[in-house]
């Protein structure tokens, strides 16, 4: 009788065991949407892609089907920089825009309709390769990553501005001002320093230091470790000091610091204030010196906020103002289309 409760006992904790991994595998595929590292050729060529240094955005992640604020930056960035390229990576894409039919594809025809915005394919090998992430590339494993997706971003935005220079901008930055090509980081807070927001020209010193400490660093089990983290502890090093705010609006060793204001005026622990209401002379005076915002779109992940016609919230007003055909075409007409729908289960 002992026997067979232990058996049983046995039988149980296997069971157990078995349900936790298959819901630990279903969680790792929904958090990581179950891609292989790269899905092109590593001899893609992409130096035809980049016909000059420009504005950069990344997409990790296997969708070729952009959610509106990431159109909306990417407009944002076109229209407030008619006389620069920007460039939009994805490493879903396949290249041809055929492929992806408009019927169920609206964003990225939305996006192809802007005359200085090129949608490109990304070949991370291509892109790492003669860097010093080709190593970390070849060994990490995504399905053990806690954060793959983030820590690729991470990885790509560096060797993006070592391979081609130019700007590099997250895809939940909304433009508001036309960017200089120059070397900057801005600063999240007095002490941080943060990297969805970056300017350096090619092959600089600073951006192969991020890569070589990216490497022997690695913890992609720490949120912000291979981003924020990164950028403030090279910064450091580079300027010789253990404090980044006295550098503000200030250049150290010809890289410019700027303060929050210009990227980040409002800070992440406040990010619900994008979706609230605003006077329209406080949007102006408050975000008088800023160039972009960021709206710490990572934090709206388990809320799923959307950006609504007729709300009069903050963000409804960067939409309306900053990439009106985003605003017309992926917020405007959802919305009527989710009326529409209201209408007749009513």
């Amino acid at each position: 009788m002992k026997k067979l409760q232990k058996v049983l006992l046995a039988l149980l904790v296997l069971l157990v065991f078995i349900i936790y991994f298959l819901q630990h595998v279903s969680l790792s595929c929904y958090f990581l949407t179950c891609y292989s590292k790269d899905e092109f050729p590593s001899d893609l060529d992409e130096t035809n892609i980049m016909k000059a240094p420009g504005i950069m955005f990344v997409e990790t992640t296997d969708t070729v089907e952009p959610s509106a604020l990431a159109v909306c930056s990417v407009e944002s960035a076109s229209l407030r920089n008619p006389d620069k390229h920007v460039y939009y990576f994805l490493k879903g894409f396949s290249g041809e825009l055929s492929h992806y039919p408009r019927s169920r594809h609206k964003a990225i025809h939305v996006l192809a309709s802007l005359k200085n915005v090129t949608i490109s394919p990304l070949s991370l090998k291509a892109l790492f390769q003669e860097t010093p992430l080709s190593s970390w590339y070849e060994q990490v494993n995504p399905f053990w990553e806690k954060y793959w997706i983030h820590v690729l971003s991470d990885a790509c935005r560096i060797a993006l501005l070592w391979n081609y220079g130019g700007i590099y901008l997250d895809t939940d930055i909304i433009s508001l001002k036309p960017l200089a090509f120059q070397n900057f980081i801005c600063a999240e807070g007095y002490e941080a320093a943060n990297g969805a927001a970056l300017g350096f020209e090619k092959h600089h010193q600073f951006i192969w230091d991020c890569m070589e400490d990216y490497v022997r660093n690695y913890d992609g089990g720490t949120w912000g470790s291979q981003g924020p983290a990164l950028v403030s502890r090279v910064l450091k090093r580079w300027c010789q000091s253990n404090e980044l705010g006295p550098f503000f609006n200030l250049e150290c060793k010809g890289i410019s610091y700027l303060p929050p204001k210009h990227f980040y005026p409002i800070s992440y622990t406040n990010w619900e204030s994008y979706f609230q209401h605003w006077r329209k002379s406080d949007i102006k005076s408050f975000f008088a010196e800023t160039k972009g915002v960021h709206v710490w779109n990572y934090k709206n992940v388990g809320q799923q906020k959307q950006v609504t016609s007729g709300s009069g919230t903050l963000i409804e007003y960067f939409f309306s103002k900053y990439c009106p055909t985003t605003y017309k075409s992926l917020v405007k007409g959802a919305n009527q289309g989710q009326h529409f729908q209201e209408l007749l289960e009513d």
